[in-house]
């Protein structure tokens, strides 16, 4: 499995990039493959200030329907509009095209954020 090391990684199953006072979020490859074919990706909260753990929104897979959890504390500016009519690239790409929403970093980041060592530990995939 592929965890780049330059992303953080929360052990809820989403990844983080920093670049500056945005962070882009996705969710692992890790994730995607325990959830089968992505059929729906929903995010309502562009615009919101959402705290670190609370729900930003839902992927929906064949199988099953998880919510996607916040790992830092910002404003979500951006939804990833790709996925609304092609989902099935969280599949394929979950750290290019399959990003999720970027945000506007707000306070400190967490403590909690995984290196992409700790996160392959986590799911035993080291």
């Amino acid at each position: 499995m592929n965890f780049p090391q330059e992303l953080k990684y929360t052990k809820d199953h989403e990844w983080v990039k920093i670049e500056g006072d945005v962070a882009t979020i996705g969710i692992t490859e890790f994730a995607q493959a325990e959830l089968g074919d992505i059929v729906y990706v929903e995010v309502e909260t562009v615009g919101e200030t959402i705290e670190t753990g609370e729900v930003f929104g839902t992927v929906e897979a064949v199988k099953t329907v998880s919510d996607l959890f916040m790992p830092l504390t910002g404003e979500i500016l951006e939804f990833n509009e790709e996925l609304e009519g092609s989902p099935e690239l969280v599949n394929e790409s979950p750290y290019e095209d399959g990003w999720m929403v970027k945000v506007k970093i707000e306070g400190d980041l967490p403590s909690d954020l995984l290196s992409s060592d700790a996160y392959a530990e986590l799911v035993g995939k080291d």
